[in-house]
């Protein structure tokens, strides 16, 4: 690796900037999924009566609704940073980072799950998404030898 590639690993530049754009897109298109399919389940459990342990169904109802927009919205919010990061061509600041990372591990866990109860083809889903994720966590990380460049001089004599 030489001096001028910025460290960034064999190919110089990753492209950062359409993986994370493709990653917005890609979760703002799940944060629709999950509105929908919570909005036909509600719809479900409230025209067949259904509860458990006791549930009224409308509370069951109202929670599919509420547990939607909880994760939808956390998809889009998600969705929303790595437009920023794209869009401005900067990594993410520290709860932003935490918000993508805790995402990155939602879709894990929910491949992991979506093995045994959907199949391969939404576990090769969540894993693409999982990917594009931790790409533009790692592509918009310092290089690790930033650090020790942080405290030579500049070219013009002054601090960095």
């Amino acid at each position: 690796m030489t001096a001028d590639d910025g460290g960034s690993g064999v190919g110089g530049v990753v492209a950062r900037r359409p993986v994370a754009l493709a990653a917005a897109v890609v979760l703002i298109l799940e944060a629709a999924g999950i509105l929908l399919l919570n909005w036909i389940l509600s719809i479900v459990v409230d025209r067949q009566q259904m509860s458990l342990a006791g549930l009224q169904p409308r509370a069951m109802s109202a929670g599919a609704w509420v547990g939607g927009g909880v994760f939808g919205a956390f998809l889009a919010f998600c969705a929303v940073v790595l437009l920023r990061s794209a869009l401005r061509d900067r990594a993410p600041g520290g709860f932003a980072r935490i918000v993508l990372i805790a995402c990155a591990v939602v879709h894990g866990v929910l491949g992991a799950f979506a093995i045994g109860l959907v199949g391969w083809v939404a576990f090769l889903a969540m894993m693409v998404v999982l990917a594009m994720l931790v790409l533009t966590l790692v592509a918009y990380g310092e290089p690790r030898d930033a650090g020790a460049g942080a405290d030579a001089p500049a070219p013009g004599g002054s601090p960095a």
